[in-house]
């Protein structure tokens, strides 16, 4: 644990923030009628809508680290409205790419009311997205791509180098799919809203680590290290971290990824890459790296995924992996200092064997949601508001296009799984390897 906190100050979108105040941590036994376990998007979303339906109601939100200080506060800021990587791009999947891509836009919907709401300012640039690659033999997957989007009346274009170029500020690039729908944002601006913003009947509590739970006479028995906490219901919205809680074990798997982002470039620097607006790019091949400019100059880039301990990356390693993303923006700008990165962090993210995300009652009283594979501020946003109404027996539009996704595939036991995972890993890494 000692490791990940010191990983998490790293982090350039939290260390943009004012440090917060009156942290509280669990050091009493407590009861109430809501427990939500995880305060990132779909936590702090799932006690908001709790909080709203039943303002008399004691709800408490817990998380293990502080709240909106894990994979909400630290990954790119895209907010997708469709995705690549999945490889739903044939046609007899196009039916299967229509409920994802349905569940992807409920998502953009729900933040942009959650933004409008609070009048909430996280950078918002509805500036769209590009899917982008240096080989040219995978300009064919971009077509393909495109004759999905096409079926699905997304606005779309292809892209080649020398427009590329002049639009990205590198000539890294040879081809491009530009989607219209895309949002960049500033996660961390996003996740502190919803925590300034939590109804007065929700208690949150920080640093709260839940070592174990159990249900005993309908009742939900948590202890934490130096607590507990008895529930008449439950939500777990602990995305990277539902398998360790025993939550869908044989369904999700976490995966470590790795980031880095440079100071803001100076006037000089800036003009030498053409001074482009701010974009986003996501890789063709999966272990690729998704790269961006921000509003004020800097760049982020992540592209490496592996399978680690989330509680034992230490500052050591951490530094090892940062060579690979000071690497990867070398090649893509080569007329930058080699010294531009000022920070370098990394986050778990949940995954799925065939991309799909858990939504689901568990019992009578316990709910899941999470496994968001890479795309949680949107989805992870709509899974905490309606894992609450399916909570109270409320069902809702949104809730019908969330079920008619395909459910998440089983995977097989240790140490199969870590063995499949890791050489899926190398094997995609290595398909990459120009990307990276």
């Amino acid at each position: 644990m000692k490791d990940l906190l010191e990983n998490d100050k790293n982090c350039s979108w939290i260390n943009d923030l004012d440090q917060r105040t009156n942290i509280k941590i669990l050091k009493k036994n407590d009861d109430c009628e809501w427990l939500v376990i995880g305060a990132g998007y779909t936590g702090l979303s799932a006690a908001r809508k709790l909080g709203q339906f039943y303002p008399n109601q004691k709800i408490i939100l817990v998380d293990a680290q502080l709240a909106g200080e894990g994979a909400s506060g630290r990954n790119s800021g895209y907010l997708v409205d469709s995705t690549l990587n999945d490889g739903f791009t044939s046609n007899k999947k196009l039916n299967n790419y229509k409920k994802k891509v349905d569940i992807y836009e409920l998502g953009v919907k729900t933040v942009k009311k959650f933004i409008k709401e609070y009048q909430v300012d996280c950078d918002w640039n509805e500036c769209g997205k590009f899917f982008a690659t240096s080989r040219k033999e995978d300009k064919k997957i971009l077509k393909n791509f495109s004759n999905t989007l096409s079926k699905l009346n997304f606005e779309h274009n292809i892209l080649e180098k020398k427009e590329l170029s002049k639009r990205l500020g590198t000539s890294f690039y040879n081809f491009a799919l530009f989607t219209n729908g895309g949002i960049l944002l500033h996660p961390g601006k996003l996740v502190r809203a919803m925590i300034d913003t939590l109804p007065e009947n929700v208690i949150l509590y920080e640093n709260s680590l839940l070592l174990n739970w159990k249900k005993i006479d309908g009742l939900i028995n948590c202890n934490f290290k130096n607590g507990s906490i008895k529930s008449k219901k439950i939500i777990f919205a602990t995305n990277g971290f539902l398998k360790s809680l025993g939550i869908k074990a044989n369904y999700n798997f976490p995966i470590t990824l790795t980031a880095s982002m440079t100071r803001p470039l100076t006037d000089e620097e800036f003009k030498s890459i053409g001074e482009p607006k701010e974009w986003g790019v996501l890789p063709v091949r999966p272990m690729g790296a998704t790269i961006r400019m921000t509003n004020n100059r800097r760049i982020l880039i992540r592209n490496t995924a592996e399978v680690y301990s989330p509680f034992s990356m230490s500052k050591k390693i951490l530094q090892k992996r940062s060579i690979s993303q000071k690497i990867g923006i070398q090649k893509r700008f080569p007329q930058l200092p080699n010294d531009i990165i000022k920070s370098s962090w990394s986050g778990i993210v949940s995954r799925t064997r065939n991309s799909s995300q858990i939504f689901e009652k568990i019992d009578s009283n316990i709910f899941a949601a999470g496994c968001y594979n890479g795309s949680g501020i949107g989805v992870g946003t709509l899974f905490g508001e309606q894992i609450a109404f399916k909570a109270i027996n409320e069902n809702t539009s949104e809730i019908k296009t969330i079920e008619a996704r395909n459910k998440p595939s089983w995977l097989p036991p240790q140490p199969f799984l870590n063995f499949g995972i890791k050489t899926r890993l190398i094997y995609e890494r290595l398909r990459a390897k120009s990307e990276i």
